[in-house]
């Protein structure tokens, strides 16, 4: 009997030691899987796009989603005599557009994107006859419209959701010098900075035809104006004119689409600011504006109730030299803004409540060139 017991005996402890293997197995694997992930989400990022006009061509940058910092991806092939500056990205992420200014391209260049966010060019260029200066693509992600330099038009081609292609379906005037185009987020009203003669030009657009109609404008602005940007509501709109250092604010008509000037604007930002272009966050809270001649980023809150503009404390925040555009992260956590003078980008965090700018670690981040635009995917 007692030789039984002790069989029994034995065979109890290594049925426990082979369970208590099994379980610290398991628990191991669950840790390494854990850790695992974390690593994988720690660098888990989304792409975004830079044109270089000097080198003439496209970047892919990769911004990291937890920390925001760029890496420099793969870059298209250099093309002579195109000066890419402008660009726009499709709704569905498949097609990326791209401006080529020089004179003596005057094309779009079309490029779809990969899964991996590379870039390949459909053919040649489209040849639009004009120099395309700026470009949106509307809400339903049927029209791409193009302003364009010298001929002072604005262009509308409805885009191929399957191969992308590009066709012309309307052509307006839009006064001299166009600049910076702007299409309201939640109503097809679309706007053009004229910087010579210190307008903007409005339109409606036919979400059905793409077809454009003027409003009733221009609408007056300040010497200079350029970058021109809209709160997510289509309530306000905001433009910075570059010659007298000032933003003039406006309140849009929902049903008119006309532009009244909120009370209070322009708002003075600083001595030969310069500023050049505008970006509000997604959630329409705040206001930031880079100044190409103050080398700095301008920062406001936006009243809800009434788009009147107040500084944000810290204002202005430090920046590259020559900042020519600034843009928010569509995730709303993040701000950039390009530098052209030291050819590279500066990245900010900013506080969801007060809407202050901190450089995030690394900022700037070379990019090897001069930036001429920006686009995040979302």
């Amino acid at each position: 009997m007692s030789f039984r017991r002790a069989a029994r005996a034995a065979l109890a402890a290594r049925s426990r030691a082979y369970w208590m293997l099994v379980v610290t197995t398991l628990v191991l694997a669950g840790l390494s899987a854990s850790c695992g992930n974390s690593s994988h989400s720690s660098s888990a990022s989304h792409n975004a796009y830079v044109t270089f006009p000097t080198k003439g061509s496209v970047a892919l940058l990769h911004l990291n989603n937890s920390t925001g910092a760029l890496s420099l991806g793969a870059q298209t092939p250099s093309v002579l005599g195109t000066s890419p500056t402008g660009l726009a990205l499709d709704s569905g992420k498949k097609f990326l557009y791209v401006g080529n200014t020089d004179p003596n391209a005057k094309s779009m260049s079309i490029f779809s994107v990969g899964g991996d966010g590379t870039l390949t060019q459909n053919g040649q260029a489209t040849v639009i006859g004009a120099s395309p200066r700026a470009m949106a693509i509307d809400a339903s992600g049927k029209y791409l419209l193009i302003t364009t330099n010298f001929t002072n038009q604005i262009l509308v081609f409805s885009l191929d959701s399957g191969t992308g292609a590009m066709t012309l379906v309307d052509s307006l005037p839009t006064n001299s010098s166009p600049n910076e185009l702007k299409i309201a987020p939640t109503r097809n009203f679309v706007y053009v900075s004229n910087s010579d003669a210190a307008l903007i030009t409005g339109f409606s657009l036919d979400s059905a035809t793409g077809h454009l109609t003027p409003i009733s404008s221009p609408f007056p602005a300040g010497a200079g104006v350029s970058g021109l940007a809209i709160d997510p509501g289509s309530n306000y709109l905001y433009a910075a004119n570059a010659s007298e250092d000032t933003i003039s604010a406006y309140s849009i008509n929902s049903a008119t689409g006309a532009l009244s000037p909120i009370p209070g604007s322009p708002y003075f930002l600083a001595t030969a600011a310069v500023p050049r272009a505008i970006a509000i966050d997604p959630s329409g809270a705040f206001l930031y504006v880079a100044n190409q001649g103050g080398n700095n980023v301008s920062a406001f809150t936006i009243t809800a109730a009434t788009g009147q503009l107040t500084a944000i404390t810290g204002s202005p925040f430090s920046a590259g030299t020559g900042p020519l555009f600034v843009l928010a992260e569509p995730a709303g956590k993040f701000i950039y803004v390009g530098n052209q003078g030291s050819t590279n980008v500066s990245g900010y965090s900013y506080d969801s409540k007060t809407g202050v700018l901190t450089a995030i670690s690394g900022s700037p981040f070379s990019i090897g060139s001069a930036p001429g635009a920006m686009v995040i995917t979302h």
